[in-house]
């Protein structure tokens, strides 16, 4: 078919063109739909949701949703362990254990073959879900950890009903392979967003709502830290540590790290401002730093991670350093005995960094590929030992097997089209450059067909000048004539960058298909450290949305596609971002089709709705001047503008989810299915469970998938 070209057009003045009606949200006509499980809501949401299986299909009914979910419950997945004893722990999840099973075998057992190892089950959520009557999905653990030598025995599993962000918190006997009875003093602490950590064998760490006024902060999460000593009930336990009912959370924690005890109270005042409190020489004392400086440590150093330039004496660091200093020198004020462990440069920031016994290994992305810092701590300071470059766009992934005890590492490796690789390999083997060379303990099947595939990378000027970079993945010799179905994708918030990585469901559902897959590395994301994020903070959001324009742009410049054959697709703050893409001016100029998952949409509310209030350091606060200054320019909810026209868009949420409120992608549709045209093409499914990731279990997951891909290649072909 052909595909006639849209012209691309520059528009400098979205913001401008706001009638001044706009700034003030007027009575909201879908308030009703933010009652989540009241009966009306959901048989409004049922019936959306029959309305898009009758445009498009049963999903589990598609040749597509049972490729995905044969990859989702592969037995040929990478069972990834984590090292608790002489043994080796496993979450699993198949067609056979829907909600999953925890189980562990030897480091030997774990070297056969994935068909031949000899797993010991320690629980089996699907069994214990049938025999109490619950939909539990788990969460994790937390272990005992009472120093060296000494057996871990006990931990905290966390289960969600429904995979909700609220978690029930109990006790678990790793010897018996049981619950620890709460008649016989097991914790157990009931379903809320809790912080629940063990400070001693008989003694917890407890952050959770026991029904006491002001438990809770305005964001959800809990306010007081309470020690609660075993055999007593918690509501005797006694408050140790508290934040303001408008800060984000209050934590703390005491923990072992390789010889040294450390124990810490964190006030998380907003998401990117921390007090930290620690005891130290008997004495609880509060680190007087800049409050946006994020603190760990390394046997008896700290580090410090920096968010903006920190000047401290006649020495200037820059924004984005990793700094070190011993915390005995910290205490003393003698800040001059500061290390720089990294600095960034104009296309080199700090994404990760790992530590194992004696080494700190930091992950740096050099124009969002990946190349490793190596430092060791010997005698109390830190030794430069080199670096690992040359490892093109691929992904290389670090964990430590035991830190308190050797400096082996699980070493993954993947990009967009090489199946992922998992290696045993230790710092002297990383340092040897022998990461590639060795053969890897365990490598994903290619699960799609890619061996006609390629990934090149791309940089287009955004409207201010600034250069930004995407990945396309596409068939080898691309016929650039403007009629590639692509798919565009892209995040653009809280610092959270966007690497290659080995996405079977996009394999085997998008680019096996022939689609092009676009990853666009945004501002507001943290592909270039603490500035690239917060370039597009609060009222400088548009710089997100004009960079996800500037790509799409140049893939119909170069193309690639066009208007017609273009798609988008983001969730959560990506929700927000391509719900941007709908409403702004050019956004029927650009795409033929918006996926929205579980999205944020209401900005005017967005603070009022479960965890939303945590956001406000990312977006704004809408009950201040941040309103009419600039957070409803960016509020796709109240811009939807009766003579504009939409391209066709489906919406997806979870009625679960507790993090980003489903009433968000309800209204919006509520609000498009009043609209004179995008009613003919606007669609919605709602998973009754799921939690934030929208689905529960893997049958889920390949159903909104293939939901998803379906509506996607109906639309764009």
């Amino acid at each position: 078919s052909v595909c006639v070209r849209t012209p691309v057009f520059s528009c400098t003045s979205f913001e401008a063109s706001l009638p001044p009606a706009m700034v003030e949200a007027p009575e909201d006509p879908n308030l009703w739909l933010e009652e989540i499980l009241d009966e009306k809501c959901l048989d409004w949401a049922r019936s959306q949701n029959e309305s898009t299986f009758a445009a498009f299909g049963k999903p589990n009914e598609s040749s597509t949703y049972s490729r995905i979910l044969e990859v989702l419950e592969s037995k040929d997945k990478i069972a990834q362990v984590t090292k608790i004893n002489d043994q080796y722990y496993n979450f699993w999840t198949d067609a056979d254990h829907v909600r999953g099973i925890w189980r562990r075998c030897s480091l030997e057992e774990y070297r056969k073959p994935p068909e031949e190892v000899n797993w010991e089950l320690v629980l089996d959520v699907d069994a214990l879900g049938k025999e109490e009557g619950e939909s539990w999905v788990w969460h994790g653990k937390v272990l005992l950890d009472e120093g060296p030598g000494v057996r871990k025995t006990l931990c905290l599993i966390r289960l969600s009903p429904g995979g909700s962000d609220a978690e029930v918190v109990r006790e678990f006997n790793l010897d018996t392979k049981t619950f620890v009875p709460e008649a016989e003093g097991g914790f157990h602490v009931g379903a809320c967003k809790s912080d629940v950590s063990y400070k001693s064998r008989d003694v917890l760490l407890v952050g959770t709502d026991i029904g006491a006024d002001g438990d809770m902060t305005d964001s959800g999460y809990p306010s007081r830290m309470r020690e609660w000593k075993r055999g007593t009930p918690l509501s005797e336990s006694t408050i140790v540590f508290s934040c303001d009912k408008t800060d984000i959370a209050a934590s703390a924690q005491r923990y072992y790290d390789r010889g040294v005890w450390h124990e810490l109270r964190h006030r998380a005042i907003t998401f990117y401002t921390s007090e930290y409190t620690w005891m130290l020489d008997g004495a609880w004392r509060k680190m007087d730093i800049p409050n946006d400086i994020d603190v760990g440590t390394f046997k008896d150093s700290f580090t410090l991670k920096l968010r903006s330039d920190w000047s401290v004496g006649s020495k200037a660091y820059a924004q984005g350093s990793l700094l070190a200093i011993p915390i005995d020198k910290f205490i003393a004020g003698k800040l001059d005995c500061i290390t720089t462990l990294f600095a960034p440069t104009p296309s080199e920031s700090l994404e990760d960094q790992t530590g194992t016994l004696n080494f700190l290994i930091l992950s740096v992305l050099e124009d969002v590929k990946t190349k490793l810092i190596f430092w060791e701590y010997k005698d109390g300071a830190w030794e430069h030992r080199g670096q690992e470059t040359g490892l093109g766009m691929e992904t290389v992934g670090l964990r430590a097997v035991d830190s308190d005890v050797t400096d082996e590492l699980w070493v993954t490796v993947q990009s967009y089209i090489r199946p992922t690789s998992l290696f045993l390999s230790s710092t002297s083997e990383l340092l040897a450059g022998n990461i590639m060379s060795s053969s890897p303990l365990k490598t994903l099947p290619s699960f799609f067909k890619a061996d006609d595939l390629e990934v090149q990378q791309f940089f287009v000027e955004s409207l201010d000048g600034t250069k930004i970079p995407y990945f396309q993945i596409s068939k080898k010799g691309l016929v650039y004539d403007g009629t590639n179905v692509t798919l565009l994708y892209g995040y653009g918030g809280f610092e959270i960058s966007l690497c290659p990585e080995y996405a079977p469901t996009r394999g085997v559902a998008w680019l096996e298909t022939g689609g092009v897959w676009i990853e666009a590395n945004i501002r507001g994301g943290g592909e270039y450290g603490p500035r690239w994020h917060q370039a597009a903070l609060k009222e400088n959001r548009h710089k997100a949305y004009e960079d996800f324009e500037a790509v799409a742009e140049d893939l119909i410049r170069r193309k690639v596609t066009c208007r017609e054959k273009l798609g988008t697709q983001g969730g959560s703050n990506g929700g927000l971002l391509v719900g941007n893409m709908l409403t702004r001016p050019k956004g029927d100029s650009l795409f033929g089709a918006i996926v929205c998952q579980v999205p944020l949409l209401d900005m005017r509310r967005y603070s009022k709705l479960l965890a939303g209030a945590s956001w406000m350091g990312e977006y704004g606060d809408p009950d201040t001047e941040d309103w009419p200054n600039f957070l409803h320019k960016y509020s796709p909810y109240h811009n939807v503008r009766n003579e504009a026209s939409y391209p066709p868009a489906l919406f997806v949420t979870s009625t679960k989810d507790d993090r980003v409120h489903p009433g968000h992608a309800r209204k919006m549709v509520a609000k498009l299915c009043d609209h004179e045209t995008a009613k003919a093409h606007t669609y919605y499914y709602e998973n009754i469970e799921g939690g934030h990731g929208g689905a529960a279990d893997n049958k889920q997951r390949a159903f909104m998938n293939a939901l998803q891909f379906a509506f996607l290649w109906k639309t764009l072909r």
